[in-house]
């Protein structure tokens, strides 16, 4: 792995005073280029390169896909990507910031070269908090939350699962270490999103990992 290099690209703060209408600008290039964009959330540790370590082999048999990868620093999660999948992948380094936002995503896409990809997935700054607050113009905005953190998440960081459109709860084979109520979760997700679809998965065992390919490939196929 020491010897495997990948591009990483130090992102420019965007100036914009309207994040949001650049998102929206930005969804409508990718749309009208075929660009589908995934959003990946989620606090540090609760699996978000392991979920596209798992996900990415079976999802590549029918689309063409691109990893970026954004940290304050390092590069550990681009190389493990590439070398893992062989799919390409890019580091995102953030100069501190705690977020991505349209801009900063679109340079990222360029970069990445996601002209001639179908699928590519943002693994965002792990945190709860900051990457809920901008939206970076994705279609498909997922939040990972693992069992150990517990099932009372969707009500102290209200704003991240507001705003997405699926949640993963990741570890499912740790369920009987810790004190997590799925139904609990699930009725958590949905006093702030009743829209968000909920997949149990453990990325680490494959366990639930195809329901939540399948539903991404047909969101895709129907963008």
């Amino acid at each position: 792995m020491d010897d495997l290099k990948v591009k990483i690209i130090d992102l420019k703060e965007s100036v914009l005073e309207d994040n949001d209408q650049d998102a929206d600008k930005l969804r409508e290039e990718n749309r009208g280029k075929k660009i589908f964009y995934v959003n990946i959330m989620s606090s540090p540790g609760s699996g978000k390169t392991t979920t596209l370590l798992a996900t990415i082999p079976r999802i590549r048999q029918e689309f063409r896909v691109g990893v970026m990868e954004a940290d304050i620093d390092s590069d550990v999660d681009a190389v493990t990507i590439t070398k893992e999948t062989g799919v390409p992948a890019v580091q995102l380094h953030t100069g501190g910031m705690c977020h991505l936002d349209a801009q900063m995503s679109r340079q990222g896409l360029q970069e990445i070269g996601a002209d001639d990809l179908d699928l590519v997935f943002l693994e965002n700054v792990g945190n709860l908090v900051c990457p809920a607050e901008f939206d970076t113009g994705a279609q498909l905005d997922v939040v990972i939350l693992s069992v150990p953190e517990g099932d009372d998440k969707p009500l102290k960081y209200p704003l991240m699962f507001e705003h997405a459109d699926v949640v993963l709860v990741n570890k499912i084979d740790a369920l009987p270490a810790f004190d997590f109520d799925l139904d609990r979760f699930r009725e958590n997700v949905r006093k702030r999103n009743s829209d968000a679809a909920v997949f149990p998965i453990s990325a680490k065992t494959g366990e639930g990992v195809g329901a939540w390919c399948d539903f991404l490939a047909d969101k895709i196929r129907n963008a």
